[in-house]
This record gives C-alpha cells, structure tokens and sequence, in this order.
C-alpha cells in the first residue's frame, strides 16, 4: 500500500514538473538596448530591414557611420550614446514621421514603412549630408 502511495505520488510530480517545463515562458524576440524612437518591441527583421534599407541606403552609410564602436575594440555598441550622429538620426527620424503626418495625412507613419512618402533617401538621396557637404 505504501509503495502504492509513492508510486502515485512520484507519477503526479513528474507529470507537474513536465507540464511546468513544457508550458515555461518561451524566450521572446530580441530586446534591444536604448531604443528611443524605434519600437521597444522591435523585431530583429524590421530593425535589420530599417537600418539596411532606411539608413545604410538612403544616407550611402554604413552601421559605425552613427554607432560607436565597441569599448573591447570589437564591433560596435550598439545602444551607445557616444556618437552624436546617433541622436541627430534619432532627431531626423522623428522630424520624417512628423511630416508624413502632419503633412501628408499618414494617421501613425512608422519609420520603415512602404508608405511614408518622406523618407531619409527624399533629401540625403544616397549620401550622407543632404547636399553632399560636411557640415564644419
């Protein structure tokens, strides 16, 4: 009868314990670091697909181009602050959305959309600084 009883029990809790690991928080997109004007909850395509076509085509950029690079020497830090292109594309972003809205009528314009009419590339048209000169 005891071992009746044991045998119940050890059942029961490795049940639980399979139905607990098995109905466990599944680990979510990618959380990316001191987002300020992107959403928090950004995919990793969306982001890739707004850097690489957005940024990188539309100002002929790179990625080091407004992100620091890495304090080991290695890559770059990516939710660092250090560069001042960071923040003046944050500016630019926003500045973007806010035309398309206020202007244009898009009801909530999103940075990467297929229907913002203006976009980084309407006046950098493939270079860095809008008039192809480097501010002093």
């Amino acid at each position: 009868m005891r071992t009746r009883k044991l045998t119940i029990i050890m059942v029961l809790t490795i049940t639980v314990a399979i139905a607990a690991a098995a109905t466990a928080d599944k680990p979510g997109p990618p959380r990316y670091a001191n987002l300020k004007v992107l959403p928090k909850n950004i995919s990793s395509k969306e982001l890739q697909g707004i850097m690489a076509d957005d940024f990188d085509d539309g100002l002929g950029v790179s990625c080091g181009f407004c992100h620091a690079n890495a304090k080991d020497g290695h890559g770059l830090d990516f939710s660092s602050d250090a560069k001042p292109e960071k923040q003046l594309a944050r500016t630019m972003i926003r500045m973007t959305l806010s035309i398309n809205e206020k202007y244009l009528g898009q009801k909530h314009p999103k940075i990467g959309s297929e229907t913002l009419v203006v976009s980084c590339t309407t006046c950098h048209k493939g270079q860095p600084f809008p008039d192809g000169t480097e501010p002093k």
